[in-house]
């Protein structure tokens, strides 16, 4: 299958001019590996090589002999190769020697023996329309931030293609396949995720109730869903178990939790401190709960919470280039924005989420983010932006930007 390009092909190539190893991790599926070997002059496959246990046994460094850059390819199937890439990039501190993919996180000893300039990380996630071929590229997120009006026409993804891209998701192993295979592969990444990944997380779980609790968290995509409601959803879990499911369903990355953005405000509302809950791409929600593109159309209100999900998720792939954070807000008065893009410099932007694209639910979006903002104790004016899952990109008369998600690129 050709390869398709992606937003992380020109961070790897930076991380790689900047540090002596480069950990690139993110879910299962999502590209890492592929992406990963087009950097490098060797690779060594840690997790289905035959001689690998042998030479970690033996001794670790055998594993890092090869023509550098040099991949490691799941290599926390054998943790002890964080350090043996540790000391190497000690003993000859060049930059770009090692690329090491992961699917699951390091363990925290690995973390605080990782030293300071020997690691640079990149997370990755699976395919933006933009690197999926579904949007049309017109809008630059880097130009809107940076406060360019955005002017394009109507854009080709329509409301039943997008429907459709929801629900197949961005999984590059899964292009060109009918949709009929797609949503069985899904059904069973779910299954496998539930009964052998979330192993690799530490201590075995019980299959059935983490897979109960991936469908709680399904149904409740990009909501604010506390741990509480979520043990009730499931039923048969404690608090306490399911933070420890979901800390280990976040540690393989198929959990990335949208965090709350923090800020002083104007009036004595304070802002709420809980995450929206998000999945590494929506069509695994819409799996979890047994759905496809045609059932999704019939469900408007679940519909939109997965568009939420996809906006945030391509948010995080476009601005990750840029050192973007994606965060969410929610005032005790109740004034709300879906997403919150912060740069290192401290710049925000912020924007609401609308399926539809029509006027009302448009000016509705626009009136929420001015209220926000107005409400935002800021010297600088943020970008204010309506993504829409349809129709063209402009900028309102107020100022307030309208930007169809099928034309947004980086």
């Amino acid at each position: 299958m050709e390869y398709i390009e992606r937003v992380a092909d020109h961070e790897l190539d930076t991380a790689l001019g900047r540090a002596g190893a480069v950990l690139v991790e993110g879910p299962k599926a999502c590209g890492k590996t592929a992406t990963a070997s087009r950097h490098v002059s060797s690779i060594v496959r840690v997790d289905t090589d035959p001689t690998v246990a042998g030479q970690v046994q033996a001794d670790p460094a055998l594993v890092l002999e090869g023509a550098r850059p040099r991949l490691l390819d799941e290599w926390q199937v054998h943790p002890e190769l964080w350090n043996a890439v540790r000391r190497a990039v000690d003993d000859a501190p060049e930059r770009g020697q090692f690329v090491l993919t992961g699917s699951t996180a390091p363990a925290s000893d690995a973390v605080r023996h990782s030293g300071a300039g020997r690691f640079a990380r990149l997370r990755m996630r699976t395919m933006s329309l933009f690197e999926s071929g579904d949007s049309d590229a017109t809008v630059s997120v880097a130009d809107l931030l940076n406060g360019s009006a955005p002017r394009a026409s109507t854009a080709e993804l329509d409301f039943d293609a997008l429907l459709a891209r929801i629900a197949r998701g961005g999984w590059p192993g899964f292009v060109g396949l009918p949709d009929s295979a797609v949503h069985a592969n899904l059904r069973d990444y779910a299954d496998t995720v539930a009964s052998v990944d979330i192993r690799t997380a530490g201590k075995d779980r019980d299959p059935g109730r983490v897979h109960r609790l991936m469908v709680a968290l399904a149904r409740s995509i990009a909501t604010e869903a506390t741990v509480s409601t979520l043990a009730r959803d499931e039923t048969s879990l404690s608090r306490d178990v399911v933070r420890e499911y979901l800390d280990a369903l976040s540690r393989i990355f198929v959990v990335e939790d949208q965090p709350a953005w923090s800020a002083h405000l104007r009036s004595t509302a304070t802002l709420r401190k809980e995450p929206k809950r998000q999945l590494c791409d929506p069509s695994l929600a819409l799996a979890l709960v047994g759905g496809n593109a045609t059932a999704l159309r019939r469900d408007p209100g679940f519909a939109g919470q997965l568009f939420e999900s996809l906006v945030v998720h391509d948010l995080r792939v476009l601005t990750q280039p840029l050192g973007g954070s994606v965060y969410h807000a929610r005032d005790s008065a109740g004034r709300e924005v879906d997403a919150i893009v912060q740069l290192p410099s401290g710049q925000w932007s912020a924007f609401e989420v609308k399926l539809g694209a029509g006027e009302a639910p448009v000016e509705m979006a626009a009136a929420s983010l001015k209220a926000f903002a107005e409400n935002v104790d800021e010297r600088d004016a943020p970008v204010l932006t309506v993504v829409t899952g349809t129709g063209a990109s402009y900028r309102r008369a107020d100022g307030v930007n309208v930007v169809a998600i099928g034309a947004l690129s980086p």
